[in-house]
């Protein structure tokens, strides 16, 4: 199941990390990954920078983390960690993940690979961990070679890519219609019998 570590943190502790994260984000916005340093985060944020070593070690696991809570914000919004497996709950799965990766590729170049690659580890991490939370409540099919994990890893991926695809794609068809579209393959990767009509 997804879960955040600020959720146990002191609510001091969680606004300064919260204005760190806005000022970080912000400055990505505006000049890209690698042009920002943690003196800019710092001035922006308005501490010093021991008090931004005391809750980031450098900018990439800022980075880390802010994607993670991101896209851990945008699945609690839908209520999707909260759901079951269904046919909506996997296009609507589908469509958060088109609008989440469009979103970060807004906010970097497309050049900017250690920004893209640490998109793509934090939200395919979170996806598998979602899929094989619903899966762990699914009966596996009989006598099927396919586990949770690799139904859950293919599935991963396989959204992932497709959301990546789509967001750079510069004619996107609407993005519910994208899901409608790529909505078999995925269920074909949960290695599940699931009717599509």
């Amino acid at each position: 199941m997804l879960s955040t570590e600020s959720e146990k943190l002191d609510p001091r502790v969680k606004r300064t990390r919260h204005m760190i994260e806005q000022a970080f984000m912000e400055l990505v916005t505006e000049k890209g990954f690698q042009a920002v340093s943690v003196q800019d985060v710092t001035e922006r944020a308005g501490i010093n920078r021991a008090t931004f070593y005391a809750h980031f070690p450098d900018k990439f696991a800022l980075l880390d983390h802010a994607i993670r809570q991101d896209f851990h914000a945008e699945i609690e919004k839908r209520t999707l960690n909260v759901c079951h497996f269904s046919q909506d709950n996997l296009r609507n799965l589908i469509i958060a993940v088109c609008e989440f990766v469009a979103n970060a590729h807004g906010h970097c170049a497309v050049s900017e690979q250690q920004f893209q690659a640490l998109v793509e580890s934090q939200v395919r991490s979170q996806i598998y961990g979602l899929l094989y939370h619903w899966l762990e409540k699914i009966p596996l099919i009989q006598n099927t070679p396919i586990t949770r994990e690799y139904a859950a890893t293919s599935a991963s991926w396989a959204i992932y890519g497709l959301a990546t695809e789509w967001s750079r794609n510069k004619r996107q068809p609407p993005v519910e219609k994208y899901a409608d579209e790529v909505f078999p393959l995925i269920a074909a990767n949960l290695g599940l019998t699931i009717e599509l009509a």
